[in-house]
């Protein structure tokens, strides 16, 4: 159920939200990615931002993002289709194994906490920020045809397994699988962007139901997918990824990618740096009754009965009494020895 929101305080964050869309969108059409590298970032910084819960902004941010990324991509390979450069073959032969691929990434997403999520990202964007601004599609060529059989299987679950864990699309692996194997930097681009769709809808679906119950969410809010984001982000996207994609056919992008670059990088320090406090202010879980039980006078507060007999080694029948007033120690047989 969505919580209520109050609009006039939440407008700059929906303006934020409207920006980050028309970006996502034209890098979508543009690079024949999903929009994620974009969306993820611009969320977890808005939502950290307003105050949200650390333990569920990265998750929120990812699932968003997936869901945003299913307009994103099908707009874009809508866009690339009418210039007929999507082999919609590569895409039915993954699409199993890429499905495959997004519920093992999901499986690990519920498994891991917000502080983690967000240095998984952060290493994924450096290694893609760090081929986008000096790798170049097409350079290397493994074969002339794409791979069969449990190669072919391999790349697409992993494609589809570290780019649902991530929320993005999966663009930017699918573009430099296909070159190596012989595809055109227009056709990988274009059949990359019908990954980000096959990606995306199992990969949200999923992250509404692994958040369910899960307290902390930010308003308007189904599961780990703020609807809120989704759809004023999806709006901007639609409107701007046919516009990414017919300059994608127009020039070469190669300085685009580098600008495209620069904000990678520079977001990965960012998510360093948030991640990196997180666990330093983390208290910590280590014997914290032997911390707080600094005197006996706080014993009794700070250790359970559960705890007490591997702590100090006494018969469980004693108790927590053990370490009570004098008058208690009479009633047992005496001094504390």
């Amino acid at each position: 159920m969505l919580a209520a929101i109050d609009w006039a305080e939440f407008l700059p964050t929906l303006l934020a939200m409207l920006a980050a869309g028309l970006f996502a969108g034209f890098a979508a059409g543009i690079f024949g990615i999903g929009g994620g590298f974009v969306v993820v970032p611009a969320l977890y910084a808005i939502f950290t931002v307003l105050g949200g819960d650390p333990s569920v902004t990265t998750h929120v941010a990812i699932g968003t993002s997936l869901g945003t990324i299913i307009v994103t991509s099908l707009r874009s390979v809508q866009a690339h289709a009418k210039r007929g450069a999507v082999d919609f073959e590569v895409l039915k032969t993954w699409a199993p194994w890429i499905v495959l691929g997004v519920l093992l990434g999901l499986v690990l997403a519920k498994s891991v906490d917000g502080k983690s999520l967000t240095l998984i990202f952060a290493i994924g964007v450096f290694i893609m920020g760090l081929y986008m601004m000096f790798g170049k599609a097409g350079a290397i060529k493994v074969s002339d045809t794409m791979p069969t059989g449990w190669l072919r299987a391999a790349l697409a679950t992993f494609v589809g397994s570290f780019a649902s864990l991530m929320g993005i699309g999966g663009g930017t692996f699918a573009i430099l699988v296909m070159t190596l194997f012989g595809k055109s930097i227009h056709s990988a681009i274009a059949t990359a962007a019908g990954f980000g769709f096959i990606i995306a809808i199992p990969g949200a679906i999923g992250f509404m139901i692994i958040g369910q119950g899960v307290e902390g969410l930010p308003p308007g809010s189904v599961g780990y997918v703020n609807i809120i984001g989704l759809v004023a982000i999806t709006a901007m996207t639609a409107l701007t990824a046919p516009a990414g994609a017919f300059v994608a056919h127009k020039m070469n992008p190669a300085l685009l990618k580098r600008v495209f670059a620069t904000y990678l990088l520079f977001t990965t320090g960012v998510m360093f740096v948030d991640a990196y406090n997180a666990r330093m202010s983390a208290p910590s879980q280590e014997t914290p009754y032997l911390a707080e039980a600094a005197t006996l006078e706080h014993f009794e507060s700070a250790v359970s009965e559960r705890n007490y007999r591997a702590l100090s080694g006494a018969p469980p029948e004693e108790g927590l009494s053990y370490y009570g007033p004098p008058q208690d120690h009479a009633d047992n047989g005496g001094a504390l020895d």
